[in-house]
């Protein structure tokens, strides 16, 4: 099991990548090593943790990430708040503006009731999503695109992305991949971690390789 003298030693070296057969696994820290750093949890500080899952399946690949990661993070006395958009009432953004991209939408659902308070006194924000035509599920880029009523109040923090497909593909991952660092760039957010597991189109794959493991070291070490 790795400690945290030994992960912080993991995330200063850069990117590290490994794919396993049958489902293939990649954890990519951050490329700045000085921001790798400043994003590993110093000893004795505890971080809120807003999760966000985009999947439509409560037992399916992604959920599993989910619940490994908080397991992981909770363990260590983090504090985390889930979200799972799927079962949630939620609706897209109107682009009307009214919220003045500082103030309550006019969409009174969970995503502005329950959701954003815990989003705005976030440390760090994990998204987490099954690969739906190489892109994100609309149920997580539904809560997304809401960011826009608290644009500059959800910017410079702290995030993840977790997600699994069924393609195995070396490219399998690219577009959301990119997005992500979009998204990332424009939020002023600090990337402290990627884990992406390919050829993981059902819940027995995923189960049987090391990736819940993997879920669950990221969420301790974070």
């Amino acid at each position: 099991m790795m400690n945290r003298r030994e992960f912080i030693k993991f995330s200063g070296a850069g990117i590290f990548t490994l794919f396993l057969s049958g489902c293939g696994l990649s954890m990519l820290p951050g490329e700045n090593t000085d921001n790798a750093k400043a994003a590993t949890n110093i000893e004795g500080e505890n971080m809120k943790i807003v999760v966000i899952t985009g999947s439509p399946h409560r037992n399916g690949t992604s959920a599993l990430l989910a619940d490994r990661f908080i397991e992981g993070a909770q363990s260590v006395g983090h504090t985390v708040y889930r979200f799972n958009a799927a079962f949630e009432d939620t609706h897209p953004c109107l682009g009307c503006n009214r919220c003045g991209r500082d103030g309550a939408c006019i969409q009174g659902d969970t995503i502005e009731k329950d959701l954003m308070p815990h989003l705005l006194e976030a440390d760090l924000i994990v998204l987490i999503t099954p690969l739906y035509y190489y892109g994100m599920s609309t149920q997580i880029k539904t809560v997304i695109d809401r960011f826009y009523a608290r644009i500059e109040k959800l910017q410079n923090k702290k995030s993840i992305l977790m997600a699994t497909a069924w393609n195995s593909a070396d490219w399998t991952m690219s577009s959301l991949v990119k997005h992500y660092e979009s998204l990332v760039q424009y939020m002023k957010w600090q990337d402290i971690g990627k884990v992406l597991a390919i050829g993981c189109g059902y819940r027995s794959a995923i189960e049987r390789s090391d990736f819940p493991n993997q879920a669950y070291q990221m969420g301790v070490n974070i």
